[in-house]
């Protein structure tokens, strides 16, 4: 059994709530070589020290980031049909990071990178402030019990930590096949002075974003997928 387990920071001495829970799986020859190939050359250790995107990508192009990217699809074809950009990639379960890895070590893909860890920690401690054009966040877990609802990702807490990231202009870009979820996000995002919703509700689809197996599923079961856009502006 392959270890699928990633390190957290507890805050104020008290366990964090998460938006996750961590399983084990096996893991295939390829995903196992791919860590053993890949991971110093296309993933990122956690630190508590900010990001040179500079001279992590050998660039100054606008950076994105992937929260929670799964199995890693999407983030792999939007970063393939985009090179004028960088991704950064964070994902806690060990499955969906050790293939997405696979895959970009194997096509040396010099656009994305990715990190294996809470993602709030990562945005706390290694994200400057204002250096992010835009947030991807596709099918994050819903937690549709009402028990639940604490550790679903988007909150504003969160929400406010989105905008402290972003530069002036950026987004904040997220779908759901979870109509109550959805919901929340647009309650959510409206409480934040520093979003503004140019659609006044959900957005269009965006025809840069890739179909994936599980919005598949999601359709297949007669979910409504759905969008939501959000910009950050100046507070002033």
């Amino acid at each position: 059994m392959q270890d699928d387990r990633v390190e957290t920071i507890p805050q104020d001495g008290r366990r964090t709530v998460k938006s996750f829970v961590l399983r084990s799986s096996r893991l295939a020859p390829f995903q196992v070589e791919a860590l053993e190939r890949f991971t110093d050359r296309y993933s990122i250790k956690y630190q508590q020290k900010e990001l040179d995107f500079q001279a992590l990508f050998h660039n100054e192009r606008p950076v994105f980031v992937e929260i929670g990217f799964g199995m890693g699809d999407a983030a792999y074809r939007i970063a393939q049909s985009k090179p004028e950009y960088n991704y950064l990639g964070i994902e806690v379960f060990l499955n969906g990071f050790a293939k997405l890895l696979h895959r970009v070590g194997s096509s040396e893909m010099p656009n994305l990178r990715l990190i294996r860890f809470d993602a709030v920690a990562v945005l706390e401690s290694m994200i400057p402030d204002a250096s992010i054009a835009g947030f991807h966040i596709f099918f994050p877990d819903p937690w549709p019990k009402k028990k639940h609802y604490k550790r679903r990702l988007i909150q504003a807490p969160f929400a406010q930590l989105l905008a402290k990231k972003l530069i002036e202009g950026g987004y904040v870009y997220c779908v759901t096949d979870w109509e109550p979820y959805a919901q929340q996000m647009l309650e959510v995002f409206e409480t934040i002075p520093a979003f503004e919703n140019p659609y006044g509700g959900y957005a269009p689809p965006v025809p840069w974003r890739p179909t994936t197996s599980f919005e598949r599923k999601g359709l297949e079961k007669n979910h409504p997928v759905l969008e939501v856009w959000v910009r950050r502006v100046s507070e002033h």
